[in-house]
């Protein structure tokens, strides 16, 4: 009964991790450039069965195989498939075409990947994202945007009314799902330079969306609200068993 209740428990902290990054991603659904994160699962510890055949002359003990003792939270890993293209009509959105390709930008925790391309100019007419981050060019350097019509092409050159100004700093990885790491908000870690050979396609006056599935989202939210539950019963079963059996065990003495 103590392995039984071992489980289920283990399954209670697992389904609530899950629904704690089912949240995140929900939070997320309206982000531009948010990459879901996944979540895995798997044993806990595994024990190797055995069936006594009773006999006290010459015991024999035959393996049934292995016995599980619980499931617990595997590696989390994001999922960098593309989200869906918003036309916004900004001059200063930008998105990017493509799995492999992010933009650099300068944090005060050093230089980090997004895929959120909604700058603007700020105070000094520097290109900053949305958090107030320096958007960085393909030498490293910051970006100003003087006053007037900005064009954006396909290659990240920026020009304002017809002046070259520089081209966006675009980092290229050729497996982000093991070159990259989750970062704070909507940035990433990664590498100081590309190791991917995807050529990199801008897009003005678009936002990449979230990739995460709403629909999606709930379903599995309600899965492991219901999986929850359903763990939370057997441990409250697995409580009274075991109380009747201490009971059981405390009369027979």
């Amino acid at each position: 009964m103590i392995k039984g209740l071992y489980s289920a428990v283990s399954a209670m902290v697992m389904n609530a991790t899950r629904q704690q990054v089912l949240s995140h991603n929900i939070a997320n659904m309206q982000t531009p450039g948010f990459k879901q994160v996944l979540t895995t699962a798997q044993d806990f510890m595994q024990n190797q069965g055995v069936y006594s055949t009773g006999r006290t002359i010459n015991p024999d003990i035959e393996y049934i195989g292995l016995l599980g003792l619980g499931v617990q939270n595997g590696p989390e890993f994001v999922d960098y498939q593309q989200g869906a293209l918003q036309d916004t009509g900004n001059q200063l959105d930008v998105a990017l075409e493509g799995l492999t390709s992010f933009f650099t930008v300068n944090t005060p925790n050093g230089q980090r990947y997004t895929r959120d391309g909604r700058f603007q100019r700020d105070a000094n007419n520097d290109l900053v994202t949305v958090d107030g981050f320096q958007v960085l060019d393909d030498a490293g350097q910051t970006i100003n945007v003087p006053d007037g019509e900005v064009s954006i092409g396909a290659d990240g050159a920026i020009t304002v009314d017809g002046t070259a100004v520089a081209t966006l700093g675009i980092g290229v990885f050729a497996a982000p799902e093991t070159e990259l790491t989750r970062a704070e908000g909507n940035l990433f870690t990664g590498p100081a330079a590309s190791t991917g050979t995807e050529v990199p396609r801008v897009a003005q006056g678009y936002l990449e969306m979230s990739n995460a599935n709403p629909s999606q989202m709930m379903a599995q939210l309600v899965e492991v609200a219901r999986s929850y539950e359903a763990a939370q019963k057997m441990v409250q079963n697995q409580d009274e068993l075991l109380g009747k059996s201490i009971a059981s065990l405390g009369r027979i003495g």
